[in-house]
């Protein structure tokens, strides 16, 4: 799943995602806290549950990953803002790649939003540049159980040839 996914593109190779795959029982009851009354039992019985994260320091590793010119890191450093905008946009970049990888391997996946990220970041993240940015539950849905994918809208409703 992750050899697939880490090949989707960002800006620059930045490659900010960061992963924990939440599996144990104990993992399970540790970020239960954090979501919703709805979404708890949608992640308390799934095999796993992926915490998509985005690391603030990620222009630490761009020297390795961007050789092209390894001092592009710099525009990073003590700039907040810049950072902030790069590794949220590309880690969720990276987190839609992983949500494509894991259907393109079969799993069934149920990305949700509904969860206090402060939470999980003091039970996953604490004294790291990590923060938490959506969830994915990974397994095999009960047919009969799955909430069946909702009306998508048409190519002439969302684009325009100009």
């Amino acid at each position: 799943l992750y050899d697939i996914a880490k090949m989707g593109p960002t800006s620059l190779n930045q490659q900010p995602m960061r992963l924990v795959f939440v599996q144990s029982a104990e993992a399970k009851k540790k970020l239960a806290p954090a979501l919703t009354e709805r979404n708890q039992p949608k992640m308390l019985s799934a095999p796993v549950t992926a915490i998509i994260a985005y690391d603030m320091e990620f222009y630490q590793k761009l020297p390795e990953l961007f050789p092209l010119n390894p001092k592009i890191s710099a525009v990073f450093v003590d700039n907040e803002a810049n950072t902030a905008t790069n590794a949220f946009r590309n880690g969720t970049l990276q987190g839609a790649y992983f949500l494509l990888a894991a259907r393109a391997v079969g799993l069934d996946v149920g990305p949700m939003s509904g969860f206090d990220t402060a939470l999980v970041d003091e039970a996953f993240f604490a004294g790291t540049p990590v923060k938490s940015n959506f969830l994915c539950p990974l397994g095999y849905a009960d047919e009969t159980k799955i909430f069946r994918r909702l009306p998508r809208l048409d190519f002439d409703e969302v684009a325009q040839l100009v």
